[in-house]
């Protein structure tokens, strides 16, 4: 597998990516829900929460393909050539 700046493999990295980001809008989308539901608007509250859940499923799926490739062992920054 090819190695970003990083060191550590580029699909790894972009999961974690994926998954972090995923994961920190949905906080971030619970104050969304909070601010809709306090000025009356169901509606976008509910679309809020609608877009928290996909952005869960995301994160989810993220872990499961992060298992699959090996779990925190694939994590490791990887050595580059000699």
């Amino acid at each position: 597998m090819a190695t970003g700046e990083t060191g550590f493999d580029d699909v790894t990295f972009d999961l974690i990516s994926v998954q972090y980001h995923a994961l920190k809008a949905g906080h971030d989308y619970g104050q969304y829900v909070r601010d809709a539901r306090n000025a009356g608007q169901d509606e976008i509250a509910a679309f809020f929460e609608q877009v928290m859940a996909e952005d869960s499923a995301r994160a989810k799926q993220c872990h499961e393909f992060l298992r699959q490739l090996g779990g925190t062992d694939n994590t490791q920054p990887q050595q580059g050539p000699a």
